[in-house]
């Protein structure tokens, strides 16, 4: 008998499907969890045969709610079961025929091999003839992206066969996401969470052009830069907002210090405003962005130094730049701080807020 779960979330399977069932049944998976995601009326009589195999459970949504509803549906179901911890894991599995048996069973294999806190993935290669240009560039972009933002490069972010350790259902049950951005959700957690990643190279397999997928390119799409871009969003939104509050209290300290000479209140001015539009930003960057709760001393300390050094690059790498190019100052300003701001993002993420206890 494996030691490993299938759970597969389904929506109006093809003639496929059930000999495919079978075959996973030949390979000793003794539980295997099938989501009907509001699959069609005429699909019943295919689901009702599916129960009458004892090492199969089927679980039904009365309406479509989502492929990451779906797979949450299935983990929370096993995590409800007394002998879950029989199991090592949970291997989840398509249900379009993308994923063959051969590829499932070296999940398993690599599900055994590894520690319990591994996350392991089935990529595939995007270099083959057979898949669709979209899907192709939709990698590309997702991948790039989730290196940029999380600092993780992944082959492909994208994969649908995935083994999550016993131990690991409790957490990815909890997050948020209802379709498929619920599996790029899983990512972004299990870096942050500094769960290792395994990954195991698998077939490429496109049915008909993926004619069978039930991805939608817009709304899906979306839906997944989205919550790429969800954390980035919050980080600019903060960093605007600092921007306003600095101007706010620039003023208000130039009309506090009056009394002074022009050049001492424009100087007191602006090291008072920057202070308090500093304190805010970390703060909120703290608390709301990265959700920190790393030593505050250790982070007030890398926080400012960041600072810093960002500041000096920026004033050092505008004039060098000038002097060679004789380009604008304004214009190299806005391109050089606009890199340096990206820089920040991912050093506030992965270094000064990051918790180091996980």
């Amino acid at each position: 008998m494996r030691k490993t779960i299938i759970v597969i979330p389904v929506l109006n399977p093809n003639d496929a499907f059930l000999p495919y069932v079978r075959k996973l049944i030949d390979e000793q998976y003794a539980s295997i969890i099938i989501v009907n995601d509001g699959s069609a009326a005429e699909k019943a009589p295919l689901f009702e045969t599916l129960k009458k195999l004892p090492e199969v459970t089927v679980l039904t949504h009365s309406v479509n709610m989502g492929k990451g509803r779906a797979l949450k549906s299935g983990f929370n179901y096993i995590l409800t079961d007394p002998n879950a911890s029989d199991y090592s894991g949970v291997i989840t599995v398509d249900g379009d025929g993308q994923h063959t048996i051969e590829d499932v069973l070296k999940l398993s294999c690599k599900m055994e091999e590894e520690a319990a806190n591994a996350l392991v993935l089935g990529v595939r290669s995007f270099n083959e003839d057979n898949v669709p240009w979209t899907s192709r560039l939709g990698n590309t972009i997702t991948k790039h992206l989730f290196k940029l933002l999380y600092g993780k490069g992944l082959v492909d972010t994208q994969t649908g066969l995935r083994g999550i350790p016993i131990s690991l259902l409790s957490t990815f049950v909890a997050i948020e996401g209802e379709r498929y951005s619920y599996e790029t959700n899983m990512l972004v957690v299990a870096v942050k969470e500094d769960i290792t990643f395994q990954e195991v190279p698998i077939e490429t397999v496109y049915i008909e052009d993926n004619v069978e997928s039930h991805f939608n390119a817009l709304k899906d799409s979306v839906d997944i830069y989205a919550l790429l871009f969800k954390n980035f969003f919050k980080f600019m939104s903060v960093s605007f907002s600092s921007f306003l509050i600095d101007l706010a209290f620039f003023q208000f300290f130039l009309f506090l210090f009056s009394f002074l000479i022009t050049r001492s209140q424009i100087i007191v001015a602006t090291i008072l405003a920057r202070v308090v539009s500093s304190v805010f930003n970390f703060v909120l960057n703290r608390r709301w962005v990265f959700e920190s709760d790393k030593n505050l001393k250790q982070t007030l300390i890398s926080y400012y130094g960041l600072a810093l050094v960002v500041a000096l690059v920026s004033g050092i790498s505008v004039y060098w730049l000038f002097q060679l190019t004789s380009i604008k100052e304004l214009i190299l300003k806005i391109v050089i701080d606009a890199l340096l701001f990206i820089m920040s993002y991912r050093i506030q993420k992965s270094l000064v807020f990051k918790t180091r206890e996980k």
